[in-house]
Parts: structure tokens; C-alpha cells; sequence
């Protein structure tokens, strides 16, 4: 027994340093949404590309929900409302290799067309896709022959002309033009019909027509199947079949210009990976991203890039020590008791026994050295202990206690560097001021009106170490998981991305000030944890996902109660913006309202979210200036020109969650031409000619009355005045939207109003034939080239 524990001990060394060295397999990078179908027949599908409701990238263009076409014997993969047939799909390069039909004419003996065959016109505009200017050439040919294709408008854009030589007069060499020749394509193309020009035989054509071939072609091929194809070309002039080629898409996330604009609004980001960057397409508008250096995988799904494990790699560059993986990179050292470079062969020597003595002595020894060469001849030293306890009790003794004494100390070292790390980061994080103020609220340090300061370990725990399950949401300012604490509350813990610079004390106490808020329709803050680099906030969980999800998401609206329950929102949202505005104290500015930022619970009550941008109103004007943040689509203009953020800005962002919660249309939408872009300026325009109520989502408008139309809009367009002067107050869009809702449910002949003075509003509101005047002053006007202001 004695000697069986004595082998397990002596060998205990190297069975550690073994299990440092090998790390347990990772699971392959997942390429699609769970649940989701990942291949048609041999062709790997990788979101943002999907089969099937919920599997694709929905950002309101088209391309990336696809279909599969298992009824051939190869099945088909094409893109859904383009037709186009894709036979391999690449994240790392974004390129779609598709088929493509190519367009013959084919003339009798007397040189008339007698057959024509081919794809026509392709239409990928308002997709994702671009016909690649890289890999593609148009292709003519035949003789005599001119083959070009051209734009939607029917505009030439690229072809070239071939030219037949005599037989015994051909030229060898590549399609330069004798019976074959080739034409780049521009950039950003997404419409492509060809054209073949009929030449008629004309006296004095004999260069022309010395040599003519049955079959004439034009087509959009790969650069590389045009470069290994040429010598076959012949074949393809007199075949009778149609012929179907190979073209190069470039595809990119184009809902957005390029990655300055996409990154402004994180809720629609499609870089999902934390270890991913956004790099601008090179073909149009749009980005692409990819997994950082060190990585590899999907960058649009969350955990979709994967660390590279060099030291399997042959291809990385040689190590000739221990070679150990690090998160996106690697290190190559000497092996213990050598020194010098493990990069290059015999670059390793021996070390000298005196000079990791005086390591030893001095503390400087890695973590590795001070195992081996510490712990394991301790462990050593007990197993010949007990084999031996009588004949080493001494000498052993006196070698085992120091070496046991610095495996300890090396411990106990590590332990209270990590404990002065994380008092570090709370002392920095404010919280030694946020207990002075919590204890100075109600006698104690750990808790105000339900306000608790968490450990790392506790929201570690309750999210079971932040497992990718456990997400719920990402949002501009980090990612919110669902967590469940020890007293089984559920929680929603925010884990920013981001560090602010707010000095200590003023983070500490917007900190405290908000969790103060206690309003039904504001998202409850329950607790931080402060003792990391950046702050994490605890909030109450709120089930039902966000007001943006409910109205542009597969779900839909209830029919017969849609606007009432829109109104609802509207009312509860704004009532709780009223309440930051007016009833806090000091006043509380949101800064990012929008409708990804309005959660609903299981009854569909509205609850403000997402403080990330919000602060304490200033009390100066030196302190009113702040960095620009928020939303595209959302932002008050105002607030761009003079970086003010004002009360009157959240009144800006709410009056387009208003008109997003009508139209059931985004804030921002990148199709079509470019004046029907932003929602805010499509809406004024409509109004302005009297054509508002065809933008209203049908459902609604038929469920609202002309009188609440008519007044919902006005307050609308007062909402998002230019002159933040000119706005109503947060607190006076409120209670215009609750006389609004009585009024659509309760008509002022039934009515029982509160007051003379709101029945007598609720009779003007019905009696009042409201004229919409523009006069030249603040609101822009893109078709005039001027600036008008809205007025009743």
C-alpha cells in the first residue's frame, strides 16, 4: 500500500504538467442558429444565410433567407424572391458562388435568328448581393458578335465585340477578340440584362463576315473558369443546350452605409462575436465582419468565433519547446531547466543550476518553474516519506517544510493580489462613496429601498458564469443575461462592453439616484457589481422582449385591439418618461429613447429600459455639453448641432417611437430611393401634402377614429419640431395621449371627464378641423431645397 501511494505520488509531477500542456477538444464552431437547418446536399449554410422563419438575418433586404430544393438529385440551393441559384456561400471572403444562364442567339443558313435561349434579366437590387467587378468578366462569344448588358434603366454598362479570322489565318492566344473576347464590369452592379447586337450583312463587310459561326453567346462568367475554359471554347459555339456558368456575388450586411453608421446602433449590429471587427465592403455600400486575429468561425453568431489553437497547426511557425495556446495567440518557451529561443532548432540549452538558484531566492520564477521544481520534489519528498519514514525523517523533513512553506506563499500571494485587484476596481467604480450614501439613506451599507451591491462570485453563480444560454438581449452599452439569484429572483444583469469616463463620484451617485426610481412603467435597478473593470447593473427581469420585437416581429398584432393596445404603450411610456422629466429628483434625461429600449412584460405593460445613455439633468450650462449618443433615426437634430442633451431631446425620440408604433415602419430603412430613408422626414413630407394617413399601418387606421387621427398626428409633429422650444414638455405628451385614448374609447357625448377644463378640451379636439401650415424656418424640406416649420 505504502509503495503503490509512493509510485502515485513520485509520478503526480508529470501527470500535472501533462494536464497543463493538453486541453480538452473544443466543439466546432456552430455556423447556424440552433435549431436550424445548416446544409442543402453538399453546400454549408452559415448565418447570416438561413433556411426557415428565425434561421436569417431579417434587416429588411433581401438574400439571406434561402431555400432548398431536395426533389433533384442534387439538391438546389436559390435565394428567396431572386432565383438564383448558389452553389457555395463564404463568411471569410463574402462571396456566393452562383449559376448563371448564359443568353444565345443561334441563326439559320440565311442568317436570320431562328433560336434564342437564355437567363434574361437578374434583379438583385435591394439584396444583400453584387455581381463581383474582381471575379467576373462579360464574356461575348461567336462572330460576328457584340455582346453587352445594361442597368434597369436600360443605360449600356459593359460589352465588347469579337471578330472571326479566316482558319488558316487564326491567331492563338486568349479571348482578346477573334471569336471570343471579354470586358471588365463596374463596381456596385446589382441588375445585369444582356443584349446581343444583330449585325446585318452589308455590302463591304468582309472583315465582318469573312468567317462566321452558327451560335453567337454572351454571358457573366468567373474570372478563373473563363482562364481554364478558353482552349474548350469551340465546343460551346454550335451546342444546342443551354449553357449554365459559374459568377462570383460579393454579399454584405447593406442595410447600413458602412461600419461608422452600423455601429451606432448595437441592437442591430450584425457583428455578434466579441472577438469579430467590422471591415467596409469593397464592392458598394455595406460591411462585412470577420473573426479578429487568433480566431475563427462565424463572427455574426454570438459565440461564433473560436480561438485558434496554433500549437496543432502545422502551418503556424515552428516550436521546438512548449508551445502553449493563449486566447487569439500563442507562446513558444524553452522547456523547463533550458533557456533561450524555442523558435529555431537547438535554440534551447541547458540552464545554469546557480542562476535559477538565485530565481529561486529572488522570487523570480514563472508559475510553471516553481511547480516543477518546487511543489513536485515536495510531493516527492512525502511519498519517499512514507515509504521510508524512518531513514529520511530528518533530511527529508528539512527539505520538505520550505518547499511546502513557498507552494503556500505563492498561494497566499496570488489570493490577495486578486482580492487588492478587485478592491481596486470598486474604489475606482465609486463604491466606496455609494455605500457612504446608502449607508446615510438608511443606516446600512449593503442595502437602500432594495438597492444591493453584488460580488462578481454572485452574479457568476446566478448566470452560471455567464453561460451563452443565460443571453436574453445586446444592446448599444453590453450584453443582458438572465439570471436567477440565491433567493430565486429572476434578474436581468447587464455586462457593459464599454468603459465610461464619469469621474468616481458622479457615476456612483447617477448609481444610487436611479435606484431610487420607483414608477411602474421604469425597469426597476436592483443592485451593481463593482469590483470589475467595468460595472455590470442588475435589473428586474421583464419577460416579454422589447417594444421593437413586438411591432416589426413574425407575431403581429391582435386584430380589433391593436390600437388600443399601441396607445396603451404609448401612454405608459410616455408617463414614465414624465416621471424622470418632472417627478425625480434631480431630473433624470434618457438619452437613447427608442422602441428597442421599451420592454413589455406578459401583459404587454410598457416598462422603460436601458439607462446606458441616460443622465442627471445639468444643473449648469458648462455641464451640458456631452459626447453624442443614442440611436440613428432617433436622435434629436438639435442635439447633433450643439451636443445639448435636453429634456426636450427625449421628447424628439419619443415622437418617433409614436410614429414607429402607427406605421408599424422603422426609424430607418435603406430601400428605395433615398428620401423614403428616414421615417421622421417620409412622415412630414406626407403631411405636408395631406397623404399621412396612407403611411399608418392599415390595421390601425382602420381601428382609429378621423378625430384621434388627426389629433395623435399633430402631436406627433410637435414632438419632433426642430426648436426644441417649440416641443411640449414629456409630462404634456402624456396626458395628451391619455385624452386621446378616452377619447377614442370613451366619445365625448358618453364621457365622463374629470374636469370642465379636459371636457372642454375633448370637444375641441372633436370639433377642430386641424390645418397643417409649413411656414420657412426650421423643418427641412428635400424636394425644395428649404426649411419649413410646422404649426396648427
Amino acid at each position: 500500500m505504502a509503495i503503490t501511494l509512493a509510485v502515485v505520488l513520485l509520478l503526480l509531477p508529470l501527470t500535472i504538467v501533462s494536464a497543463q500542456e493538453q486541453q480538452p477538444p473544443q466543439p466546432p464552431p456552430q455556423v447556424v442558429r440552433p435549431g436550424c437547418r445548416d446544409k442543402c446536399g453538399n453546400i454549408t449554410i452559415p448565418y447570416p444565410f438561413g433556411i426557415g422563419d428565425g434561421c436569417y438575418r431579417d434587416d429588411g433586404r433581401g438574400g439571406f433567407q434561402l431555400e432548398c430544393d431536395d426533389s433533384h438529385a442534387t439538391p438546389w440551393l436559390t435565394t428567396v424572391g431572386y432565383g438564383v441559384r448558389i452553389t457555395n456561400l463564404s463568411i471569410a471572403t463574402g462571396e456566393v458562388r452562383a449559376k448563371l444562364k448564359a443568353t444565345r442567339y443561334c441563326h439559320d443558313s440565311d442568317g436570320a435568328i431562328g433560336n434564342r435561349s437564355g437567363g434574361g434579366a437578374v434583379q438583385l437590387f435591394n439584396s444583400h448581393y453584387l455581381f463581383s467587378p474582381t471575379r467576373n468578366r462579360l464574356v461575348t462569344l461567336g462572330c460576328p458578335n457584340h455582346g453587352y448588358f445594361v442597368d434597369l434603366s436600360g443605360y449600356y454598362v459593359s460589352g465588347c465585340m469579337s471578330i472571326c479570322r479566316p482558319l488558316q489565318y487564326a491567331l492563338p492566344g486568349s479571348c482578346t477578340g477573334v471569336a471570343c473576347c471579354q470586358s471588365a464590369i463596374p463596381s456596385a452592379v446589382d441588375y445585369y440584362e444582356p443584349y446581343l447586337l444583330d449585325m446585318p450583312k452589308k455590302d463591304g463587310d468582309p472583315i465582318l463576315y469573312t468567317t462566321t459561326t452558327t451560335c453567337r453567346y454572351v454571358f457573366l462568367v468567373e474570372t478563373g473558369w473563363l482562364s481554364t475554359r478558353y482552349k474548350d471554347v469551340d465546343k460551346y459555339l454550335n451546342q444546342t443546350d443551354d449553357l449554365t456558368l459559374p459568377i462570383i456575388l460579393d454579399w454584405a450586411v447593406r442595410n447600413v452605409g458602412n461600419c461608422s453608421a452600423a455601429s451606432l446602433n448595437r441592437t442591430d449590429y450584425a457583428c455578434q462575436s466579441a472577438d469579430s471587427h467590422c471591415v467596409n465592403s469593397t464592392n458598394g455600400a455595406g460591411y462585412q465582419c470577420n473573426c479578429s486575429k487568433g480566431y475563427e468561425g462565424n463572427p455574426y453568431l454570438e459565440d461564433g468565433c473560436r480561438d485558434i489553437d496554433e500549437c496543432k497547426r502545422e502551418e503556424e511557425p515552428p516550436c521546438y519547446g512548449v508551445c502553449t495556446n493563449t486566447p487569439g495567440s500563442y507562446t513558444c518557451q524553452c522547456p523547463p531547466g533550458t533557456s533561450g529561443d524555442a523558435t529555431w532548432k537547438s535554440g534551447c540549452r541547458p540552464k545554469d543550476s546557480f542562476t535559477f538558484a538565485l530565481k529561486v531566492v529572488t522570487g523570480k520564477t514563472d508559475n510553471h518553474e516553481t511547480f516543477v521544481y518546487l511543489v513536485a520534489p515536495a510531493i516527492l519528498v512525502v511519498g519517499r516519506l512514507m515509504v521510508y519514514p524512518m531513514s529520511y525523517s530528518g533530511v527529508s523533513l528539512g527539505m520538505f517544510l520550505p518547499a511546502f512553506m513557498c507552494f503556500w506563499l505563492y498561494l497566499g500571494v496570488q489570493k490577495r493580489k486578486l482580492i487588492r485587484t478587485k478592491q481596486k476596481f470598486f474604489e475606482l467604480n465609486g463604491g466606496v462613496f455609494l455605500q457612504q450614501q446608502m449607508r446615510s439613506y438608511n443606516g446600512t451599507s449593503t442595502c437602500a429601498s432594495g438597492f444591493n451591491i453584488f460580488s462578481k462570485e454572485d452574479l457568476e453563480k446566478a448566470t452560471d458564469n455567464f453561460a451563452a444560454d443565460r443571453v436574453v438581449g445586446r444592446g448599444g452599452h453590453g450584453i443582458v443575461y438572465k439570471g436567477i439569484l440565491e433567493d430565486k429572483t429572476v434578474v436581468a444583469i447587464k455586462k457593459s462592453k464599454m468603459i465610461e469616463e464619469a469621474p468616481t463620484k458622479e457615476f456612483a451617485m447617477e448609481m444610487f439616484i436611479l435606484s431610487q426610481i420607483n414608477h411602474k412603467n421604469v425597469v426597476k435597478l436592483l443592485g451593481c457589481c463593482l469590483e470589475v473593470e467595468v460595472p455590470m447593473l442588475v435589473y428586474e427581469f421583464v419577460s416579454n422582449g422589447t417594444l421593437y420585437h413586438y411591432i416589426h416581429g413574425s407575431k403581429g398584432l391582435d386584430s380589433g385591439t391593436a390600437f388600443e393596445t399601441c396607445l396603451r404603450i404609448a401612454v405608459e411610456s410616455a408617463e414614465a418618461l414624465a416621471y424622470m422629466h418632472s417627478s425625480a429628483s434631480p431630473p433624470i434625461l434618457h438619452g437613447d429613447v427608442k422602441t428597442a429600449n421599451i420592454l413589455l412584460d406578459d401583459k404587454l405593460t410598457a416598462k422603460v429600459s436601458d439607462f446606458g445613455a441616460s443622465k442627471l439633468a445639468p444643473t449648469d450650462e458648462a455641464k451640458m455639453a456631452t459626447l453624442v449618443q443614442g440611436t440613428c433615426g432617433y436622435l434629436d437634430p438639435e442635439y447633433l448641432m450643439t451636443c445639448r442633451l435636453t429634456d426636450k431631446s427625449d421628447v424628439y425620440s419619443f415622437g418617433v417611437v409614436l410614429l414607429e408604433l402607427l406605421t408599424r415602419k422603422k426609424a430607418l430603412y435603406f430601400d428605395g430611393p433615398e428620401e423614403d430613408r428616414s421615417l421622421v422626414l417620409c412622415f412630414m413630407m406626407a403631411v405636408q401634402v395631406g397623404q399621412h394617413q396612407e403611411l399608418l399601418d392599415s390595421q390601425l387606421r382602420n381601428e382609429m377614429s378621423i378625430e384621434t387621427l388627426e389629433g395623435i398626428t399633430l402631436l406627433i409633429m410637435r414632438c419632433l419640431n426642430m426648436s426644441g422650444q417649440e416641443r411640449p414638455a414629456m409630462k404634456e405628451v402624456a396626458e395628451r395621449l391619455e385624452m386621446l385614448r378616452r377619447y377614442q374609447y370613451h366619445p365625448w357625448a358618453q364621457a365622463d371627464a374629470n374636469t370642465e377644463e379636459e371636457a372642454q378640451s375633448l370637444l375641441d379636439m372633436e370639433q377642430r378641423n386641424v390645418n397643417y401650415k409649413f411656414t420657412k424656418d426650421y423643418v427641412l424640406d428635400f424636394e425644395g431645397s428649404s426649411t419649413y416649420s410646422f404649426s396648427s
